[in-house]
Formats: structure tokens, C-alpha cells, sequence
């Protein structure tokens, strides 16, 4: 690979972090501090994580980055789930030789809006020639036991990540193992489409090329041009994957597994490369970090958390 400026090194780990935000269909996540200026969109940067604090702004230099996206959708098998807002906020060491790390916040990279799964238990696995399905499928006219909501859940850390391809159309960026949940009354609390052991690992790619931005600041946030902090802006990109494959759905029912066979069937799944497909709308990502790591080095990562912290309102 050619050599990367460090700024275009900075706008392609960003680039490449905006698909992340696909990954999850709905958490809940504890009230998060309000922060100043620039640093707004930052709530839950990994500011204070060892990895970030060790940064020396030599070998390695800190960086937080958010991802956003409005609305989006995801098909697994023979059924499409139309997703909400979601947010991934993670940290970035990026080391001299333009490899990088990624850090994930203490209570998880990824939060967003709650997804239903269109039809609920009725969509899902109704009507079956299993008879204990049968019974359930007459149970469900009460909408609170037909509702379905989705959860998309890391399992394992991302990896795989190409910084060219961050700022480059139809290339993989990341690969992101997740594992999808299944909540209902009758599905029980393990039911799971796809595991740790066997993911859903999503690639996805950009489809158009985001416009670029960048703006400077002052540690606590103030717009400043004359600021030690930059922030990158990437935005408008829409981001696809469908060529992913999904396993099949386990431990769903009472009795941890009892409508697996149901629920399989009726989604099509396990589902091979190119029956599935992942679409972000609208991601808006943003990076941030010392202008001149080196200057405060080597103490670049306790620097970059002493600003944030500042900025907390």
C-alpha cells in the first residue's frame, strides 16, 4: 500500500468506521454527559481506556469517532428488518505504520433505535405443521406476545480494517462479527441469530463517496482556527454489504431451542452469500483528534482525555 498523509489517514479511519454504526438495531444505553462545541457528538469516546491513555502521540496517536446513520435496513434470509437511528462511538490508536486499534467503550460500542420485526411471531414462524408451533400461532392475536424486537450485538472485536477503502467506493472496509437478538415472550431471552463462535460477519462498503469537511478547536470544545484540536466530517454516504452469510437461529422458545426448527424455516435461514443484505442510509461520521500529537508527546493520550473531560458540560 502507497504511503497516507496523516490527514488523509485520519479522513480514511473515519470513513471506514461510518459503516459501524449499521450494527445495532436496538439497546438501551445509561444517560450520557453533554458536551461542548466540537466535542458534542463525542459521548462516549474511550478517552480514559488504557489503550487511549498509553497513546504517546509518536508510535501511536489517540482518536475518537462517532457514526451515525438515520434509517437503514437489513435482510437476513426471507426477512427484511427496517432499521432506526443508530450511533457507534468508538477510539482509534493509530500507529506509525498506518495500521490502527480499535477501542470500544465500557458499556459497548454500538447504540440505536429499537427494530421490530415486521408481522412478529405470526411473520416470523406462522403457520407451521409443527403441532406445539400450531398452538402458539392461535395464541397470537395479542399483539404485546406477537411483537418481535431486534437486537444486533458485537461479539467479537472488528478487525480487517483497509484505510484506502475508507475513502473509496464498492471495497470492504471492516469486517464486524455481531450476533443478532430475538425478543418476544414465547421466544424466551437466548434466542439468537448467530453466535460467537459462528457470527454474522458483515463487510460493508461504501456506495458513494462522502463529502468531506474539517473544522478546528480549542481542547474544551470553542471553535477555533487556530485550535489544537481537528475534526474530520464525512457525510452523505450510503453503505451496503450483501455478501455476507447468516446461520441459523438458536435457542428460541421456553425451552431454549424448541421453536429454533420454526423459526429457521419460515426466515429461510441458515442463508448463504448473496441471500442477505445490509443498507445504511444518510451516515454522518465524525473524527477527532490533536492537531500536533507529537508536540505533547509522550503524553498525547492523557492530553486528548484531559480536553474531552474539559468540555463535559
Amino acid at each position: 500500500m502507497p504511503a497516507i498523509s496523516p490527514r488523509t489517514r485520519l479522513a480514511t479511519v473515519s470513513a471506514l468506521t461510518a459503516l459501524g454504526a449499521f450494527a445495532s438495531l436496538g439497546t438501551a444505553t445509561a444517560a450520557e454527559p453533554a458536551l461542548n462545541g466540537e466535542w458534542a457528538p463525542f459521548t462516549r469516546c474511550p478517552v480514559d481506556a488504557p489503550a487511549m491513555l498509553a497513546a504517546d502521540g509518536f508510535d501511536r496517536t489517540p482518536q475518537c469517532v462517532v457514526s451515525t446513520s438515520s434509517s437503514g435496513s437489513i435482510k437476513l434470509g426471507k426477512t427484511t428488518v427496517v432499521t432506526g437511528k443508530t450511533n457507534l462511538q468508538i477510539g482509534v490508536v493509530q500507529k506509525a505504520d498506518g495500521t490502527s486499534t480499535v477501542v470500544a467503550p465500557a458499556s459497548g460500542a454500538l447504540v440505536a433505535d429499537s427494530a421490530t420485526v415486521p408481522g412478529g411471531l405470526l411473520g416470523l414462524m406462522c403457520p407451521s405443521d409443527i403441532p406445539v408451533i400450531t398452538s402458539i400461532c392461535k395464541t397470537l392475536d395479542d399483539s404485546t406476545l406477537n411483537r418481535i424486537t431486534a437486537t444486533m450485538e458485537s461479539v467479537g472485536a472488528p478487525h480487517a480494517f483497509d484505510q484506502t477503502a475508507g475513502v473509496l467506493t464498492d471495497m470492504p472496509i471492516v469486517a464486524l462479527p455481531v450476533r443478532i437478538h430475538l425478543e418476544n415472550p414465547l421466544l424466551g431471552s437466548k434466542c439468537y441469530i448467530g453466535t460467537a463462535a459462528n457470527p454474522v460477519l458483515l463487510r460493508p462498503e461504501n456506495r458513494n463517496y462522502p463529502e468531506f469537511g474539517m473544522s478546528f478547536y480549542r481542547g474544551n470544545g470553542t471553535a477555533d482556527e487556530a485550535g489544537e484540536m481537528s475534526r474530520i466530517n464525512l457525510t452523505g454516504a450510503t453503505q451496503n454489504d450483501s455478501v455476507f452469510s447468516v446461520p441459523a437461529a438458536t435457542g428460541c422458545g421456553l425451552n431454549v431451542g424448541l421453536i429454533n426448527a420454526a423459526v429457521n424455516a419460515k426466515t429461510g435461514l441458515p442463508s448463504s452469500s448473496g441471500n442477505n443484505s445490509l443498507t445504511l442510509n444518510d451516515t454522518r461520521t465524525y473524527l477527532t483528534g490533536l492537531n500536533a500529537p507529537g508536540t505533547v508527546a509522550p503524553d498525547a493520550g492523557k492530553v486528548l482525555a484531559r480536553n474531552w473531560h474539559s468540555a463535559v458540560r
